[in-house]
């Protein structure tokens, strides 16, 4: 497929992309934290869970994996990245190797990960990974983020989009401004504007082909510690408006991280902006806590609990793939999962 079709794909009607790019070492970490036993085979019975989940693929268009999952078998040897393909679903990749401090900052952050990016990119397409992610985190503060972090992180996102398109892989390009913090929904707007003003000035710079891009946003909320937490049709209003003004009609589709929020807000915020404007992309989702938070509860790494798992997973995807068509209700949370 050429890269307008993959990102179209990826952006198709009711579906949107799973994101399930947590490291090892994270997500051993993530279980401990949920008080959920860990064993040496709990990363791959997880990706397993998630990758086979039954009509998934109805409401999920792709999935992005970490390079471990990639090479994941099941017991049968047979490689999971295999099952998603047959299934209709697009594998991605994650190949940045983690967030290092930025060099003169103050703490801010470069993602890691662009030494023998163009050869890594080449084997995973030959395995039949069709996109990339990468991200960009910034974190609102006293000083931050500082233009330097904002225009070192752009280059390397375009740089990234750019090797990727070479390698016949559609970019994700993710800059997240974070939730953490006390900021207001206005300073929230006002740095996303700035990012987003940047990182496509970036993907202009690097020759970057729009039509066979995608990007992953953060909304425009409040800060988690903001006494004053903007409701749901605020955050839509707000974060409609600056797409509007920052990212060009020629990019096929937006997916949004959840951020931090709730399962109930990531699924009311996408809506209400599918529900209530006319938009020039596809606006979908690419979560992962919001998508994966109560299956993972209910799984508890235990083999009886994977059917239970994978129906409330399928659960979620269906709630936010008909919120990326504006037509999520509260009343169809309580349906039968």
């Amino acid at each position: 497929m050429s890269l307008y079709e993959i990102a179209n794909q990826l952006v198709a009607a009711g579906k949107g992309i799973m994101a399930a790019d947590r490291p090892p070492a994270a997500f051993e970490q993530l279980l401990e934290s949920e008080g959920i036993p860990v064993d040496e085979a709990a990363y791959r019975n997880w990706s397993e869970l998630l990758f086979t989940t039954p009509k998934l693929n109805d409401y999920v268009s792709g999935i992005i994996m970490t390079p471990e999952q990639v090479l994941l078998r099941n017991d049968a040897g047979e490689p999971l990245i295999a099952g998603v393909i047959d299934r209709g679903m697009i594998p991605g990749i994650s190949p940045f190797t983690g967030m290092i401090t930025l060099a003169g900052s103050d703490g801010e952050t470069v993602g890691s990960g662009l030494d023998g990016l163009r050869e890594r990119l080449a084997e995973v397409a030959a395995l039949g990974v069709g996109f990339t992610k990468w991200r960009a985190a910034f974190q609102i503060g006293p000083g931050t983020p500082s233009y330097y972090a904002i225009e070192a992180n752009a280059y390397v996102m375009a740089q990234v989009a750019a090797l990727s398109q070479e390698a016949g892989l559609v970019p994700i390009v993710e800059p997240e401004v974070m939730l953490v913090g006390d900021h207001t929904i206005e300073t929230c707007f006002a740095v996303t504007e700035w990012v987003l003003s940047r990182t496509f000035e970036a993907l202009y710079v690097h020759r970057v082909d729009l039509e066979g891009t995608l990007v992953k946003a953060s909304m425009v909320v409040s800060g988690q510690d903001c006494a004053a937490q903007a409701d749901v049709d605020t955050v839509a209003e707000q974060t409609v408006k600056v797409f509007k003004r920052q990212i060009p009609a020629a990019i096929p589709g937006i997916v949004f991280l959840s951020g931090g929020q709730s399962d109930y807000h990531a699924t009311a915020h996408l809506n209400a902006m599918n529900a209530d404007y006319e938009l020039p992309w596809k606006l979908s989702f690419s979560y992962a806590r919001a998508l994966q938070r109560e299956p993972m509860h209910i799984w508890g790494n235990r083999p009886e609990n994977v059917a239970a798992a994978q129906a409330a997973l399928y659960h979620r995807a269906k709630m936010n793939g008909l919120a990326s068509l504006g037509l999520w209700t509260e009343e169809l949370e309580g349906e039968s999962v």
